[in-house]
């Protein structure tokens, strides 16, 4: 997915491990495309907090009725130095890139795509699509592999029971269930459904940071109420996990999880790099029509131009240092 806002933000990502507590991260709207463009929820980046792990990128959007909105139509759009997690709840989305793949993303099947030294690609939700719901997250690559060469890997966990509750491991290993997709850092991403008054205690990684974002429901992360759209970070330390469902309908949420990255980062609309020299110079490439991020073919359209660069360079935020 694209970040297609006209003005982005920039930021330098400094990985920080925070501490046990849990730490709340609100979501804010942000409109993809044009009047019609259906809206999606980000989490991550923001000012207090910009990574997980190496997880530095989290939208949630739906359910989304895509006769009203629209639907999804992202043109061409490029990416550097990272990876793109694609998972739905509802609705398809039609993906295509410059490797090649031509892709449909349905519902509880992780589509993973490494953008490494470059890649473009298209993302279009298909006709037969009424409702659109889910989330696009992006992993951040370490430098000893932030020009991998493009990639993309399909994985479609079988559901695991718990008591009061299920699972789908998508990266990583929860839950006694370990996902065999290839990853560059240390990563953990699952869905969980939770059923009514249900409390679930997870073991994890002491080593990682972890986030968890609700889709819906009422639910409580080591005590600590979760709004609908919320992220609940908490740092490394803990070896167990506490969810609860505090209602009496089910709920939903995506965990994601990760040893802090240990690398500061530059990201600004699609790239993530090293310094404002290396965004600029992505951004002249894309639009000089580079073969660093290759053609995508199939789509009806042109592809997307890249927003102007901030009048000065591009400026430090990062994550609160350790406690």
């Amino acid at each position: 997915m694209s970040n297609v806002e006209t003005d982005p933000s920039e930021l330098i990502c400094e990985s920080a491990s925070g501490v046990a507590a849990v730490e709340v991260l609100g979501p804010r709207d942000v409109p993809l495309g044009g009047p019609r463009a259906m809206t999606v929820r980000r989490t991550l980046p923001q000012r207090s907090r910009s990574m997980i792990g190496a997880w530095c990128f989290a939208d949630h959007y739906g359910p989304d009725d895509v006769s009203v909105s629209g639907g999804m139509d992202v043109a061409p759009h490029p990416h550097t130095g990272l990876q793109t997690a694609s998972w739905l709840f509802s609705g398809e989305i039609e993906h295509r890139d410059s490797l090649g793949v031509h892709a449909v993303v349905r519902p509880g099947e992780l589509n993973l795509m490494t953008a490494g030294h470059g890649i473009c690609h298209s993302e279009v939700s298909t006709p037969g699509t009424s409702v659109l719901h889910g989330v696009q997250l992006w992993i951040a690559l370490p430098d000893a592999h932030r020009d991998a060469p493009r990639d993309f890997q399909h994985y479609a966990p079988e559901t695991v029971a718990l008591t009061g509750a299920s699972a789908r491991v998508f990266l990583g290993t929860v839950a006694g269930r370990t996902s065999p997709v290839r990853t560059f850092t240390p990563l953990l991403g699952a869905e969980l459904v939770l059923e009514p008054g249900a409390r679930l205690a997870l073991d994890v990684d002491a080593a990682f940071e972890h986030g968890v974002l609700v889709d819906v429901g009422a639910v409580e992360l080591g005590g600590t109420a979760l709004a609908g759209g919320a992220l609940g970070y908490v740092g490394p330390g803990p070896e167990v996990l506490h969810l609860a469902n505090v209602a009496d309908t089910p709920a939903r949420v995506v965990l994601l999880g990760g040893e802090p990255l240990g690398e500061d980062l530059v990201m600004w609309w699609n790239f993530v790099g090293r310094s404002h020299e290396e965004i600029a110079r992505f951004r002249d490439q894309w639009q000089a029509g580079s073969e660093r991020f290759g053609r995508v073919e199939g789509y009806p359209g042109d592809r997307l131009p890249a927003p102007p660069l901030p009048t000065g360079r591009l400026r430090p935020r990062g994550n609160p240092p350790p406690a």
